[in-house]
Parts: C-alpha cells; structure tokens; sequence
C-alpha cells in the first residue's frame, strides 16, 4: 500500500477543530516542522497537543502555541519557552505535566493497546496525590487541578496506576522512510517519536529521505508501517533545515 501523499497540506487535512495530537521529538531534534507549519497555516483551534515538550518561542509546537490553536498540553517539560509559561500560568492553557518516562510508557501503552499500567513514579508527591495546577484562573487562583490516581501495593511497594495515551492523530518525523510507511529514526529523535507514532489512531510522518519498499534492511526499521497511515517526502532544503537550541561558540 503506497502511503505516500502529496503535500504536507494534503496530509493534514482533516485535522479539526479540537483534535488530539501525539507530536515526537525532544528539544528541536526530531521535530515535524512541516507538518507543523502546514497545520498552522489551516489554523484549527483547541488543540490538545501531547509532547514532551512544547517547541520554542517561535519553533516547532510554540508557533501554534503563539497562534492560539492549543487548548490543553500534556508533556514532561516547559523548557525555556516563554511563550508556553506565560500562556499556562495567565490561564490561557491548560497543562497537564508528566514525570518524563511515565509520559513515554503512557503514549507506548496506548499504541500497545494497554488500557493502564502501575509505575513506582510519582508515588508520595503530587503526581499521585493530585493538586498540581492543570489550568489557572485570570486573577492567577487555580481552576483545575490533578485528580488522585489509585495507588496499589504489590510486593510491598506502591505503585500508581497510569492511564495509556491515544490521539486521534499524531505528527512524527523520521530521517529515512518507505512508502509502506515503515519508519527509521536518528538518534536522540527515537526518544519520543516511535512512541508518539504509535499512540496516533492516525499517524502522519514527514520523512527526510523516501526509499521504495523492500529498500530498507527490516534490522535497521525502528517502527512498522502498520502504525503510520501517511507518509510525506521532505524536499532536499526542508530536510536540511534543521534549528539549534542552544548555539554556543568558542571566543
């Protein structure tokens, strides 16, 4: 089955209003920029993202974030975007933050088709206690906060139930893929992006280099086709636009 479509537009076409997005990558490494740009320009609103982060002022997830098209967030890390503190903390998202490993076993379990784990992160804090601060009011008081999570002994120690994560779509970049969809990732971009692909009821991957089926050794394939339903090639210049975080130089 070619997966292949024709544009990034074309791929993220019927992404509406308030849809539910798995989006990979990790810092700016491994970021579905295109897929993300073109979903800016179709402008849905109430979006409710799941990433380990946000992006950056600017980059990534943060411009739709900027635009006003994310309603909720739930991630690991607020990083150094200013745009993502200052829209949580003036009540204008909501945020839903996730110890870091039980955000990717929580998206894994989802594609695995898991309805929920138990997991010692989080047992005596707030994570499982509930009170963190999900969204707040104008005049800076909390409007909603974390639920209690069931807590279980087994073998003596405790341990919180985490509910898997599914979306109705999800946004995935790979460095080299086919047109069955099969996927490879570089490096640190398989920190997020298998799992998010894998969560999506509906996965959409841009992919630098596009080889026909059968091109690929199966050893060096991180994640089968059968999680991805759309394939988008990048152009030479796209794939070669890549950001750095933090650019630092010798004096």
């Amino acid at each position: 089955m070619d997966k292949v479509v024709a544009s990034a537009a074309e791929a993220v076409r019927d992404v509406g209003e308030g849809s539910s997005l798995a989006v990979g990558g990790f810092g700016l490494s491994g970021v579905p920029n295109v897929l993300i740009e073109a979903l800016h320009r179709a402008g849905p609103g109430g979006l409710r993202v799941v990433s380990n982060n946000c992006g950056v002022d600017g980059g990534g997830l943060g411009i739709l974030l900027e635009a006003g098209l994310i309603e909720r967030v739930t991630g690991s890390y607020i990083g150094e975007n200013k745009a993502f503190a200052r829209k949580y903390l003036g009540g204008e998202v909501e945020v839903e933050l996730i110890p870091q490993g039980t955000l990717a076993e929580r998206l894994r379990a989802g594609g695995c088709g898991i309805p929920a784990f138990y997991t010692p992160a989080g047992v005596g804090t707030a994570v499982a206690e509930g009170g963190l601060p999900w969204k707040y009011a104008v005049d800076g008081s909390v409007a909603v906060s974390s639920p209690v999570k069931e807590v279980r002994e087994f073998g003596g120690k405790d341990y919180v139930l985490e509910e898997g994560i599914t979306t109705d779509f999800a946004l995935v970049h790979a460095v080299k893929g086919d047109r069955h969809g099969n996927l490879v990732f570089a490096k640190s971009s398989r920190n997020f992006n298998p799992l998010a692909a894998m969560a999506g009821k509906i996965t959409i991957a841009e992919v630098e280099e596009l080889v026909e089926p059968g091109e690929l050794d199966p050893e060096e394939v991180h994640l089968p086709g059968v999680f991805v339903q759309r394939v988008v090639a990048l152009t030479p210049e796209q794939a070669a636009n890549k950001g750095i975080e933090k650019r630092t130089v010798r004096a």
